[in-house]
């Protein structure tokens, strides 16, 4: 009896959010001029995009390699830097090629104001520790917004002083209304609290949209690197509605394994995940399911 043929289906949504191909098309054209081209961190937390540009010249360095650098042109990452990181620029001459998603910049620009205008205030930033985006965000601040993780930091919160909430702009709409409400109730009776919801929408849309493409296919391999927070989260999304789904950074990856008898296989990615990395993914399972 003949197999019915397999489904393979990339998901339309998935891929670098508008932010990130800004970035990299920067990148690409500053590279195409010739000379070096440095990267102030990964330009995204995907390893095999970063490998793709370094070999046509990008050389990511750290901010500590920054204060080296003389004379040079220096691309600035999606995520958005603090003031220092111009600063140093300034000093060593060097040329900004400044790639920060203007999402991120509109919400610095708003800490800033808020920090300027409120100095006595709290300024709490719901986000991950030691994220890019939110050393950006914390760096408005000069160093004094209170960065909460989770519910059980909490307590970083003076409870008699109004508190001025943002979000970095890549965690879930669900998290961030959680931890508003408790924010509110452990304030003291005449302390306001002014929660502000920064949060892209191109990116928090996803969860739903990767939660219903999860669910109508068999198996899902969902394709992000090591240390892209947002795949994480998605991925855990795919996982919830679907106990097939497969973290995969690469076609390496894969275990035909996981394909065996599916009917239908999704391939689908987080917003640091390139589109050639998921059609090679693709590229892969059909030679697998093809040739069992």
């Amino acid at each position: 009896m003949t197999r019915r043929p397999v489904e393979i289906e990339i998901d339309s949504d998935s891929g670098f959010c508008f932010g990130v191909v800004t970035a990299i098309n920067k990148a690409e054209q500053e590279l195409d001029k010739g000379g070096t081209l440095f990267c102030l961190g990964d330009i995204v937390h995907n390893s095999d995009e970063v490998e793709r540009l370094c070999n046509k010249g990008l050389i990511t360095i750290t901010h500590s390699r920054l204060s080296e650098i003389t004379n040079a042109k220096v691309l600035l990452r999606a995520h958005g830097e603090p003031p220092s990181t111009y600063q140093i620029a300034a000093r060593n001459n060097i040329t900004i090629i400044d790639a920060t998603c203007p999402v991120v910049l509109a919400l610095q620009r708003r800490i800033k104001e808020t920090c300027d205008n409120h100095p006595d205030a709290q300024i709490v930033i719901y986000g991950k520790h030691g994220h890019a985006e939110v050393n950006g965000l914390v760096g408005q601040t000069l160093g004094k917004a209170i960065v909460i993780e989770n519910q059980s930091e909490l307590s970083k919160i003076n409870p008699d002083k109004d508190v001025y909430l943002f979000s970095q702009t890549t965690k879930s709409l669900s998290g961030m209304k959680q931890i508003t409400s408790l924010i509110a109730e452990m304030l003291s009776p005449g302390v306001n609290l002014y929660p502000h919801d920064t949060i892209c929408r191109q990116v928090a849309n996803r969860a739903d949209n990767l939660r219903r493409f999860a669910a109508s296919h068999c198996v899902v391999l969902f394709v992000a690197g090591a240390k892209s927070s947002n795949g994480k989260v998605l991925y855990g999304e795919c996982l919830s509605v679907n106990p097939r789904t497969h973290l995969v950074a690469n076609s390496d990856a894969i275990d035909p394994a996981w394909l065996s008898d599916a009917e239908s296989i999704g391939i689908c990615g987080a917003t640091s995940t390139p589109r050639w990395l998921m059609e090679e993914v693709r590229d892969r399972v059909a030679a697998i399911v093809n040739n069992p």
